[in-house]
This record gives structure tokens, C-alpha cells and sequence, in this order.
């Protein structure tokens, strides 16, 4: 099987500046991710490798360091994708799991549900919305909710990493 290599602007044709400008929002606002493997020299141009290499960072990192990354992401379908504020990866994947067409039901729902799991957990319901719908979504975020926490926050952390990846096969496959 071919290992999926980036197209155009293939790390290793990157300078530090470069590679945090094209790989730097991988994790959500959180460059440090990416200029942890460049300096440790992981800027690999096989997909599966770079986002093993990001993976590696965020796990070896503090605790801290990872629920201040939990909490870089958004809430789905809350105020602030409302207002137009999210990156602009996170208002794709949003928009592609059509929760900006929420019914007034569903974005009371999103709202209460967001509100409620990150007064429970201590960050926002996070999930690798690719290939969902809004009724997908709704059903995992109320299912998770009676995680313990522990277990959310590794769960929280695989979705995180879920993203990463599916950020960085975009890369891969984009022309510019």
C-alpha cells in the first residue's frame, strides 16, 4: 500500500517559519504542537508519520498543556460559530456536518449540552464531526456525557487527535 506524502509544499521543502505557517493550526490553536516536531526534526512528508509525531507531543505533554489544548476548541454550533469567530478549519468541519443550519430545537440543544458538559468536565465536547450529522453528533454528546471523567478526557484527547489527522490528509491532498 503507498504511504499517503503531502503534494505540494511537502514539509521538508519548508523552513521552520514555513512549516508553523502551513502546519501550525493542525491542533486547534495550538502552534506549539507543530514547532515541537519541527525542532525535534520529525517534519516527515508521510501524513501517517507526521501525525504521529504531532500525536507524540501532545501525549508527552503535561497535563495542563493538553486541557489548555481541549480548551482551544470550540463549542459545535455555539456563539461563536454563530458569529462567524471559529478558524476557519473549524468552521468547515462544522459547516460540512450542517451544524450551521441548525433548527431552533437543535441549537437549544447544542447550547445546553455545551453548557452542561463543560461545567462537568472543565472543557468543551469535542468530536471529529467528518461524516456525521447533527443527529450523530446530538447522540454521541449525550452518550458521552455519563463518562467519567477521566475517561472523557482521553476520549476528548482521541477525537482531538482524529481531527489532527483528518486536518493534515486535507493538507495532503490540497493544490496549494
Amino acid at each position: 500500500m503507498a504511504r499517503a506524502t503531502f503534494r505540494t509544499m511537502p514539509p521538508s521543502a519548508l523552513d521552520r517559519a514555513g512549516f508553523l505557517a502551513r502546519y501550525g493550526g493542525v491542533y486547534e490553536e495550538s502552534p506549539w504542537i507543530a514547532a515541537a516536531v519541527w525542532d525535534a526534526g520529525h517534519a516527515t512528508d508521510e501524513v501517517a508519520r507526521l501525525a504521529e509525531a504531532m500525536a507524540a507531543v501532545v501525549d508527552g505533554a503535561p497535563r495542563a498543556r493538553q486541557l489548555e489544548l481541549l480548551r482551544a476548541h470550540p463549542d459545535l454550533a455555539g456563539r461563536l460559530a454563530m458569529s462567524g469567530g471559529l478558524t476557519a478549519a473549524s468552521t468547515s468541519e462544522q459547516a460540512g456536518a450542517g451544524l450551521d443550519q441548525c433548527s431552533p430545537a437543535e441549537f437549544d440543544e447544542f447550547t445546553r449540552l455545551n453548557g452542561a458538559y463543560t461545567a462537568r468536565f472543565g472543557f468543551p465536547f469535542i468530536v471529529a464531526v467528518r461524516g456525521l450529522d447533527r443527529q450523530a453528533i446530538l447522540e454521541r454528546f449525550r452518550a458521552r456525557f455519563g463518562n467519567p471523567p477521566e475517561d472523557e478526557f482521553r476520549e476528548a484527547l482521541a477525537q482531538v487527535h482524529r481531527i489532527a489527522r483528518l486536518r493534515l490528509e486535507a493538507l495532503a491532498q490540497a493544490r496549494v
